[in-house]
């Protein structure tokens, strides 16, 4: 991880010597003579990493690193020191400090601080995007769905997920973009970066650039230290902008160029900060329709929409319904802590019946509500809300009227699927299903299931 370092030191021959050796090695080096000048660069530029001697005129290295600190709290200090002020330096530790380097300087060592502290930060920033939940949570395990619909958004995704083109995802809200938009980055060669979503609708109008962007200190009113925008935040990895459609048009020839030029530079700066970031964006919206009403930059729609994966809504995959339904039922069962153990074949008739304008969210709470309001061992339809019991106009049964008969036909066909989901890999089915391998065994036997 080749980082930025400012070395305030006001012995020349250390400061330029340290400052030759890092830039050989790969690193943005800036240099300061004395405190003061140390703090007044911090101000203009959010470092990575400070190297800062502790006895300087003007402020002393104390002084820089509570103002580094201050600025910008995720910035990595190292002290150097004599063996006279090591207590003083253990008191820098104490007050933030990464760590510190005793004179002479070993310049070896130095380096082989920064790089571990540069990989300590890598770390940081994995853990606070949350990288176990892009590991493994959001493939295509947890996205549910047998349908020909569903098969074909598999296909896509799976294309385009070794690929660097920007895509957009398009269909109604609560079909599942974000799911979509994790599956690709996942099974990607982004995957151990960061993923980063940002909800453009929530965002408020005023703050859109902020967010995008990044700001320096003191650009405007709150901005009480340096943030980086969610492109050099997620650099690496991937930035993930839901509800584009809902960017002001004001804002939208700036995010334009920042795609175009792969670089930003955030209010308050007159440096540009260049970033390697995949852009996957998606919509509720007809943008097409909006680029002719004037509400969407036109040129932004075709760069955004190099590959346009739109997902079926829940009606156009209602074979599905059974499958999701059960996925939610185990999940609620367990995070509830409520024994419930299937859905009578009436239930199920009024949930495929019913027409889901929620989509996929809709379901999943009706779910929810269900396991969490019913009293028996399997959700009947009294435990459904009115408006779903009165719209349903067809029984769901499968090859009998015996309950124990239509489970134990749920329970292959779920079996089946799961299979064809993991590629016929037993141990990880077992593992998905909730159950011992030798369990999921018995079970293949006892529903002549061969792959």
């Amino acid at each position: 991880m080749i980082g930025s370092i400012l070395i305030a030191d006001d012995e020349e021959e250390i400061r330029n010597s340290l400052a030759i050796l890092l830039r050989e090695e790969g690193y943005r080096c800036a240099t300061a003579p004395d405190g003061n000048t140390a703090i007044e660069a911090l101000k203009e530029h959010a470092y990575d990493i400070l190297i800062t001697d502790l006895k300087m005129p003007g402020a002393n290295g104390i002084e820089v690193l509570e103002q580094a600190l201050e600025y910008s709290p995720n910035m990595l200090t190292i002290i150097i020191t004599a063996h006279a002020t090591v207590e003083t330096a253990i008191q820098a530790l104490r007050k933030g400090a990464a760590d510190y380097i005793l004179k002479p300087l070993d310049f070896d060592e130095v380096t082989h601080r920064i790089e571990n502290l540069l990989n300590q930060k890598k770390l940081m920033q994995e853990n606070k995007y949350l990288r176990e939940q892009i590991d493994q949570e959001f493939n295509f395990n947890h996205i549910i769905g047998e349908s020909p619909a569903m098969k074909q958004v598999y296909r896509i995704v799976k294309r385009v997920s070794s690929a660097t083109s920007n895509v957009l995802i398009t269909g109604p809200s609560g079909t599942g973009k974000e799911l979509v938009a994790r599956a690709i980055h996942s099974h990607g060669q982004r995957s151990s970066k960061p993923f980063i979503a940002v909800n453009c609708g929530a965002i408020p109008k005023d703050l859109v650039e902020s967010e995008l962007f990044g700001h320096k200190k003191g650009a405007f009113t709150g901005a009480i230290s340096h943030k980086d925008g969610v492109f050099v935040a997620a650099h690496g990895g991937t930035v993930f902008l839901d509800e584009v459609g809902e960017i002001p048009l004001s804002q939208q020839v700036n995010l334009l160029r920042v795609i175009q030029e792969r670089e930003v530079k955030p209010i308050g700066s007159n440096k540009m900060v260049q970033f390697d970031t995949r852009i996957l964006a998606a919509t509720n919206k007809d943008l097409g329709q909006e680029v002719e009403q004037g509400n969407f930059r036109e040129d932004l729609y075709y760069r955004l929409n190099v590959v346009e994966i739109p997902l079926p809504t829940l009606q156009q995959r209602k074979e599905d319904i059974p499958l999701l339904a059960q996925h939610f039922l185990q999940k609620y069962s367990n995070e509830l802590n409520r024994p419930v153990h299937g859905i009578t074949s009436e239930a199920m008739g009024a949930l495929m019946s019913f027409e889901w304008k929620g989509q996929v969210r809709e379901l999943e709470n009706i779910i929810e509500r269900s396991v969490l309001l019913g009293d028996n061992d399997f959700i009947n339809l009294d435990d459904l809300p009115e408006s779903i019991r009165t719209s349903s106009t067809e029984d769901f049964t499968y090859d009998s009227n015996s309950l124990d008969n239509a489970v134990q036909t749920f329970e292959k066909h779920h079996i089946l699927s799961i299979l064809k989901r993991t590629d016929g890999n037993k141990a990880e089915a077992a593992r998905l299903l909730g159950i011992d391998p030798s369990t999921l065994y018995r079970k293949m036997e006892r529903y002549k299931i061969e792959l």
